[in-house]
Order: C-alpha cells, then structure tokens, then sequence
C-alpha cells in the first residue's frame, strides 16, 4: 500500500511539472537591459567613455538622457542626481520626458555655474516600462559660460537687428536699444565695450541698463554728421551676469539729411555759374604752367592728357563767354597749348593719352600703349575745331590761331589707323609696339566723335564703310530693349557709365540728330533716365541713393578707378554723371545739384568743384579731381544754358561733310 502511495505521488509531481502547477503563480521572463545611448547638455554631446573630454557645456541648458526604450518614468526622480563635484552640493532639478518616455528631461532648479566639473549619476533604481534594468553610470563634465545674445536691436526706433540697411537715422538725441537673452553683467557694461564710432572718432554717449540689466539703452548725446557711416560696437568684454560671453558684435548704420544748407541758398542761374566757374579753375588755375594743357588728375604733376585738355579747352570757351576771364587770356592760353601740341610727340598725326607737360614726350599709359591714341586725340580736336569756330578770322592775330588749328587738323591720319585699309579704326598705334594693343574702337560707347571726325577730315578721311562695318559692326550696337519702361535705342543693357553720352556731345549736337540707327537725342536723354531710375531704385539698397544722389560713370572709387553703370555698380556716386546730362534730364540734374552743394558741399566742395566721386555706404569722398570729369560739368552746363559748344562745332564747314557722308541728318 505504501509503495503504491508512493507512484502515486511521484506520479502527481511528475505531472504538476509538466502542466507548471505547481507554484501558485507563472514564472516572469528575465527582464532585459536598458541602453544609454546619448547625453546632452543643450545641445552639447558629452562623451560618454571619456569623461575627460567633456570640456565645454553650457551652464543655461537642460540635460537631455536618451535611452533606448521607454522608461519607467516613476523611477527617474530617485534615479538621477547632478552634484557640484568640488563640494559635494547636490543640484536641483525637475523631470520631463520626452519621444514617448524614453528620454529623460533634467532641468536645473538655477543655473549652473560656469568653470565648474559637475558629476551626474544614474543609479541602478532606474528601470524600463518592461522592468528593464539598468546598471549605475556616472560622468563628468566640465561648465564654461553661457551665450549671451541679442534678442533685439532698434536703432531711433528702427529695428535694425536683421535689417539690410539703417538709414536715415536722426542726428541728434539718437536713441539705440538693446535686449539681451540674459541679465548682463553692468561693470562690463562701459565706453571702452559699448561704443558708436564715426568719421571723427568716438561719439560721446550714455548708456543705461534697465529692465533687471537685460536692457540696454544707448543715448548719443552729440549731434551727428549728416549722411555719414557709424559703427555700433560691443565687444566681447560685455559678459552676462554669469558670464555669459558675448560674441563681438557691429552695426553699420547711416543718417538722415540735415536740413539746414551747408552754404546760403543762391538761385539756380547762380548756382550753374557758380559750379561752372569753381570747375573751370581745374583747366586755368590748375593747367600745366609750361603747356597750358590739362593735368590727367590733381597728383599727375608734369602729367598731361590729351582727351582731358580738349575738353578744358572747350571749358577756356566758357570761361570767356562767362567773364570768368578776359578774351585776350583766353587766347594766349591757347596759344601756349598749340606751342605745346606743335612740337608734342605725334604718331601719323595722333598724340600720346599722356603727355610731359615740360617736354612733349610720350608717357605710356601702358606697357604697350606708348604711342598714338586715336579716341583722346579725338578728343582734342573736338576742342580745337570748337575753338577755331570762336575764332575771329577778321583779326590777323586770331586767324594765325586757324591756320596753326588747321594745321595740327589736318596732319591726323585717320586714315592710318585703319590698319592698312580695313573697315574698322584702330585704337592705338606705336613705331616699336606697332599695333600690339589691336583695340578695334567699335560702338557702342564714347567713340562716337573718333568716327566722326575721321569722316569729317579733309586730308585723311575715311570711307563711310569704317563707320557702318566699324562703328556700327552692321548694325550690332543696336539695343531696342526696355529697361525701367523705358526704351534703350544703343547699346549694352542700361546703358553703361553716363560719359557714354557725353564725351562726344561735348561739340556734336544731339539734338534732332539721327541716322540710320539712332536718334541720339532719344539714346541720350533714355540712357540718362535709365541710370537715375536705376539710382533711385537702388536694388543693391547703398546707402545715399535717391532722386537727388545718382550718377554711375567712370570715376575713382576707394579702391581706385572703375567704369561704374548699372551693371557694375560698386555704390560710388560721381557728380558729373548727373551734371554733366544737364541737357538730357535738367530737373533731375538740378535736383543732384541742390543735393551736391547744399547738402554735401561741407565735404564735396573744394577748389576746383566738386570731388570726383562719394560712396556713403563706405563712407568715402574722394579728395581727387579728374580732367575728364571735371571738363564735361563746364560744357554740357553751358550746352544746357545757350546751347554754346555745340552751336560752335556745328558750324563747322566738315561737320557737315561729314554728316552727309555718313548718313545723318539734324
């Protein structure tokens, strides 16, 4: 019977095994093994094999612990501790989660502070959602400050934190506020750190900190120079108040016009005397003493130019008619300039671009450009037939005048610089160099006087194929396109620089004149219009653009000299751009010529007119004058007033040989 009891049993626990019932509850699986995968200061990393390396976390940042499976979020609290290593002190912190609960958010209670090793632990309490558990883990890292940042920046009450361009700012009690990201430190906040700078150095200023030091109001407390550059400057002594770093900070901005004039109020037939007087001093009071020619520009010394002094010699024609001076010194100021010319070098009749004042020796303009240029000799001869066509040829003394004009006319090979008879004119030409420059003179640009002239010549002409296949490459220099609604007859897009549409027109009057591709009084005045829409549309946003500052053409610049037009527009604003068109558009161009004088005259006004060129946006004036600049004011001035020059060169018996050859009418 026992025995039997005995299967029995062995039998019922052999069964219970199989059937697991034999304890009053399941077995648990075994758990899994939580992975820390990431720990982050802020967006700082921290290396989680080399604590060494964690070396610059910020103090202002939550710490963000990233595993790989969702957490039991009850268990995070008692988990994770942060402790000032140094002291022991156990940081405060707050608990979030994020990405379904597998990371743990830990948000100090303060911030921390900076150049400090703090250590964070996580214990083994930590578990899973699925009882996962997890191994004690600790690190370190090391704090540096926090960022301090500009959250906001108004300039008198413009924003100007993200703006392209400040302008118009006031000139006086100019305001600037600043709010920071964080409570700044207010020893850091003085002159030497936070400062506004100016042409004439430093601006005095107050500076007061506000709203728990997070604010910062600057109070200029000297007026400012009207449409000048200033610079906001905060460097990166200024530290938060847990020395929160600055990066180094600037801002450009610009201001407004003074309304008060810089000289008293004149009338406008006053004030065109008055420039075309103070600009004709450039070519009289300025003139090569041994010559009498133009000086290429106020540093040049014994440097003369050929095209600059045509150009003051049409100018000496003004200064007469003018009574700026005596007809009789006009004349022996002409005189001394044909001495000079008579004995000049030549080149097949043309002379140099630059020339010795003393000796008449070539200057190479260039390495290859040692020889005759056609275009400046042009140039001049467009001032030398406007002379001659002033000239009395009843007195004995001023005929003398014409015939050596003549002479000097007439001994220009034009026909030369065809290169052997080809249908396009050369440029350059040298005994040694020969025709190593091969710059064909093709439209369309300022050359147009070269081709005219060249046709007009009575000994050295050339045929009206030059013109046609040269000049006007069949018909290429044709634009037709619209630029700001308005039509471009000739031409690259917008017109290029503005002398385009005076060096010719100096003496060849565009008004009604046309042929076969143009009315040039129509390509003139739209290229002039062009490039003041442009000006006052100021898609590049420089500074100092408007209705009353435009004129893009050639001129010095602060990096030196640069053909400036609408597409190459480097910000510089050069006067005889818009002065020089005062024929094509006389109310913008006396609207720029109020601007110049009135309101930049204290820094553009010198002795010989205007400066060549400004550019605000860099704060720059330019302290030079150009022949070439200067020369265009006083004439086309005159042209718009009596329509003087070109009467003159009108008159001309080749002019008109020269019109009918080449097909134009007036």
């Amino acid at each position: 019977m026992i025995t039997q009891l005995k299967n029995y049993a062995v039998a019922f626990l052999l069964a219970c095994l199989a059937l697991g019932a034999c304890d009053n509850e399941p077995d648990e699986p075994a758990a899994g093994k939580l992975q820390l995968t990431t720990i982050r200061v802020g967006t700082y990393a921290l290396d989680l094999t080399d604590p060494s390396k964690n070396t610059a976390a910020p103090t202002d940042k939550p710490i963000f612990i990233l595993f790989s499976d969702v957490l039991d979020v009850t268990k995070a609290a008692q988990a994770v501790q942060l402790k000032v290593k140094s002291t022991g002190e156990v940081v405060a912190l707050t608990f979030s989660f994020q990405d379904s609960d597998k990371t743990i958010v830990a948000q100090p209670g303060a911030e921390l502070k900076a150049n400090e090793t703090y250590v964070l632990s996580i214990s083994k309490e930590l578990k899973g959602a699925g009882k996962e558990t997890f191994p004690d883990f600790t690190t370190e890292f090391y704090t540096v400050p926090g960022v301090l940042e500009i959250k906001s920046l108004t300039i008198a009450g413009t924003p100007a934190l993200n703006s392209a361009l400040i302008a118009d700012v006031s000139l006086e009690n100019t305001k600037i506020e600043i709010t920071f990201s964080e409570p700044v430190a207010p020893a850091t906040i003085i002159s030497q750190n936070v400062y506004v700078n100016g042409a004439n150095g430093v601006v005095p200023s107050s500076l007061v900190l506000s709203e728990q030091n997070s604010k910062l109001t600057i109070t200029l407390t000297q007026k400012l120079r009207d449409l000048s550059q200033y610079l906001l400057v905060m460097s990166g002594e200024v530290k938060g108040a847990n020395s929160e770093a600055l990066t180094h900070y600037t801002r450009k901005f610009y201001t407004a016009q003074d309304p008060t004039p810089d000289f008293p109020v004149i009338s406008d037939e006053a004030l065109l005397t008055l420039v075309q007087q103070q600009t004709f001093k450039y070519f009289w009071d300025f003139a090569h003493p041994a010559s009498g020619m133009a000086r290429e520009r106020n540093t040049s010394g014994d440097l003369v130019t050929s095209g600059g002094s045509g150009f003051g010699i049409l100018a000496i024609i003004v200064g007469i008619e003018r009574n700026f001076i005596t007809r009789q010194q006009g004349l022996e100021r002409l005189d001394k300039i044909l001495d000079f010319l008579e004995t000049a070098d030549r080149f097949h009749g043309a002379w140099s671009h630059w020339i010795n004042g003393n000796t008449g020796d070539v200057i190479p303009f260039g390495t290859n450009d040692n020889g005759g240029d056609l275009v400046e000799t042009s140039f001049l001869m467009e001032g030398l037939i406007t002379f001659r066509q002033y000239l009395n040829g009843a007195d004995a003394a001023e005929q003398a005048l014409i015939d050596r004009i003549n002479a000097l006319w007439q001994t220009v090979e034009w026909d030369w610089y065809t290169r052997g008879g080809q249908d396009v004119l050369y440029w350059h030409w040298s005994p040694d160099k020969q025709w190593i420059m091969n710059h064909q003179i093709r439209g369309y640009n300022e050359c147009l006087i070269t081709y005219f002239l060249a046709a007009a010549s009575p000994t050295h002409t050339i045929n009206a194929s030059v013109y046609h296949k040269g000049w006007a490459n069949n018909g290429l220099i044709k634009n037709g396109k619209k630029f700001y609604d308005i039509t471009l007859p000739l031409g690259s897009d917008y017109g290029g620089p503005l002398f385009f549409t005076h060096y010719s027109f100096l003496g060849l009057d565009p008004r009604n004149l046309s042929d076969t591709y143009a009315n040039y009084w129509t390509q003139n005045v739209n290229h002039t219009l062009i490039n003041y829409t442009y000006c006052v549309a100021n898609p590049k946003k420089f500074a100092g653009y408007s209705d009353e500052s435009w004129g893009l053409t050639a001129s010095d610049n602060p990096s030196g000299y640069d053909a400036h037009s609408p597409t190459n527009d480097l910000g510089v604003i050069t006067p005889t751009a818009a002065l020089s068109s005062f024929p094509y558009s006389p109310e913008q161009s006396m609207k720029a010529l109020k601007f110049f004088y009135y309101k930049l005259g204290d820094r553009l006004w010198g002795p010989y007119g205007f400066y060549d060129a400004y550019n605000i946006t860099q704060g720059w004036t330019a302290n030079s004058y150009l022949a070439i600049d200067q020369g265009p004011i006083v004439v086309m001035m005159e042209n718009h007033r009596t329509g003087l020059l070109w009467n003159l060169f009108m008159s001309a018996p080749e002019v008109q040989v020269a019109m009918d050859k080449l097909g134009f009418q007036n």
